[in-house]
C-alpha cells in the first residue's frame, strides 16, 4: 500500500499530469475502436472469412474480436484491482499495459490486406487489453492525488483532457486521409495506417507526462497472495448482492441495456460501412457529430434525472434506445444515419453516467468495501460487452444481415427495460 502521508493531495501539478493520461490513452477509444479501425478491417478483409472450417462474415469477425478482448479483460479485471489496490504497483502495472497497447497500435501499420488479417486481430486485440488494463491503474490513483471531496471535479477533469485530446488527434487523422496526396499516398485508404501509429506515439508519449509526475510506487515485493485479493472480493460482494433483490434486478436489467449499448457504440461504424457505403472520411465526421452532441445529453439527461429521479431517466433512455434500433433496422441513406447519431449522442452519455450512480444508490451507507463493490459493477459492464457484441456477430453471422442484429439489441435494450420496471431502489443492508 501507499504511505500516502508524504503524498500531498489536490497538488494542481500532478492532478493536471494523471488526467494527460487520460488525454493520451483515450485517442486509442475514440480513433482506433470507434471510427477508424471498423472500416478499414471491413475494407482490408474478404466478405467472408474461413474460422475452423466455417464461412464467418468478415462483420462477425470483428465483433467477435471485440468479445474475446473484452472477455480476456473481464478475467483480467480483478487481478489487476488486486494488484492496484493492495500490490503498491500501480505505475509499474500502468507503463506495462501503456506499452502493450501503444506498440500494438503501431503494429496495425502491418495491416495491409487479406494476407495480414492475423496482424490487424491480434494487435486489435492487445491494443484493447492494453487500453483496459491502463484505466483500472489510472483510477486507481485518484484516492491517492485527491481527497474524497474533489473526486467528482478530479475525474471530469480527466475526462475532459480526454474528450480534447482524442477530437484533436481524430481531426488531425481527418486532415491526412482526406488530403492523402499530400503526403505521397495513391488514395485514401492506404493513409489510414498513418492514423494508427499517430495513435499510438500519441498514446505512449503523452503518457510520460504522468509517469513522471505521479507517486512512485511502493519499495519492495509484492504482498504475498495480492494476485488473488480481487477475485476474493469479488466473491465477497456476490454474496451480499445475490441476497439484495433490488440490487440484482437493477444489474440484471444494467447487463441487458449496456450489452446493447456496448454494441451499438463498437459496432455503429462498420454498420455504416457495410450497409451504407461511409468511406473513412464520413465515419470520422459521424463519430465528431457523436461525441459533440454527447456532451450536451449527458448534461440533458443529469437535469431529467434531478427532476423524475435516476430509475425514470433511465427508462426513457432504454426507450430511446429501442426506438434507435427499430430505425436503424430501416435507415437506408447516409442522411438518415447521421441523424440517427445524433440520437445516440443525446442518450449515450446520460446512460452510462447514470448507469454508475444509480448502482451507488444500493450500497451500504459508509461501507468500506466502496471500491469491491464497483469493482463488481465494471466486471459486468465488461461481461455485459461481450454479450451484446458476440450477439451482434452471431445473428448476423446466422440470419446474413447486420439489420437483424440491430433488432436483436433491440429485444435486449427490451429485457432491460422490464427489469427497471419492475426495479424500486433500495441501499443494501
Amino acid at each position: 500500500m501507499y504511505d500516502t502521508a508524504h503524498i500531498h493531495k489536490n497538488d494542481p501539478s500532478t492532478i493536471r499530469a494523471w488526467a494527460f493520461f487520460d488525454w493520451a490513452n483515450s485517442a486509442y477509444a475514440l480513433v482506433i475502436t470507434v471510427a477508424i479501425f471498423p472500416g478499414y478491417f471491413e475494407a482490408m478483409t474478404p466478405d467472408r472469412i474461413s474460422l475452423g472450417g466455417y464461412q464467418v462474415s468478415n462483420s462477425t469477425v470483428y465483433s467477435w474480436c471485440i468479445s474475446l478482448a473484452y472477455l480476456m479483460i473481464a478475467l483480467l479485471s480483478p487481478l489487476l484491482s488486486g494488484i492496484a489496490d493492495f500490490g503498491g504497483k500501480r505505475k509499474r502495472f500502468m507503463r506495462i499495459f501503456t506499452l502493450l497497447g501503444s506498440l500494438a497500435c503501431i503494429s496495425l501499420l502491418f495491416f495491409t490486406s487479406s494476407s495480414t488479417m492475423w496482424v490487424g486481430v491480434v494487435g486489435f486485440i492487445l491494443a484493447t487489453i492494453g487500453f483496459a488494463g491502463g484505466i483500472v491503474f489510472y483510477n486507481s490513483f485518484l484516492p491517492i492525488i485527491a481527497t474524497e471531496d474533489q473526486y467528482d471535479k478530479v475525474s471530469a477533469k480527466g475526462f475532459s483532457y480526454g474528450f480534447i485530446g482524442s477530437v484533436i488527434l481524430l481531426v488531425t487523422n481527418l486532415v491526412v486521409i482526406q488530403n492523402y496526396q499530400w503526403f505521397g499516398f495513391s488514395e485514401g485508404i492506404k493513409a489510414v495506417p498513418v492514423a494508427f501509429v499517430m495513435v499510438g506515439l500519441w498514446w505512449i508519449g503523452f503518457s510520460q507526462i504522468p509517469f513522471i509526475r505521479l507517486p512512485a510506487d511502493r519499495v519492495g515485493e509484492m504482498p504475498f497472495g495480492v494476485m488473488r485479493k480481487g477475485y476474493d472480493e469479488l466473491r465477497k460482494v456476490w454474496k451480499v448482492v445475490r441476497a439484495h433483490r433490488p440490487t440484482l434486478l437493477f444489474l440484471g436489467s444494467f447487463f441487458f441495456f449496456n450489452a446493447g449499448v456496448q454494441a451499438v457504440l463498437f459496432l455503429a461504424a462498420i454498420f455504416a460501412e457495410k450497409e451504407l457505403g461511409f468511406d473513412t472520411a464520413q465515419l470520422i465526421y459521424l463519430i465528431l457529430i457523436l461525441q459533440l452532441v454527447a456532451i450536451g445529453g449527458a448534461e440533458l439527461f443529469a437535469r431529467v434525472s434531478g427532476k423524475i429521479g435516476n430509475r425514470r431517466a433511465l427508462l426513457i433512455m432504454i426507450v430511446i434506445w429501442t426506438l434507435i434500433c427499430v430505425v436503424g433496422y430501416f435507415v437506408e441513406t447516409g442522411l438518415d444515419f447521421y441523424l440517427l447519431a445524433v440520437a445516440v449522442g443525446i442518450v449515450m452519455g446520460g446512460t452510462q453516467s447514470l448507469s454508475r450512480s444509480t448502482y451507488a444508490k444500493f450500497l451500504p451507507d459508509h461501507t468500506p468495501d466502496t471500491a469491491s463493490f464497483f469493482s463488481f459493477y465494471d466486471v459486468s459492464d465488461k461481461l455485459s460487452t461481450v454479450a451484446g457484441t458476440f450477439l451482434f456477430g452471431l445473428v448476423e453471422q446466422l440470419t446474413g444481415s447486420m439489420r437483424s442484429s440491430v433488432l436483436a439489441l433491440a429485444v435486449m435494450f427490451c429485457v432491460g427495460f422490464v427489469f427497471m420496471w419492475v426495479l424500486r431502489i433500495r441501499k443494501i443492508a
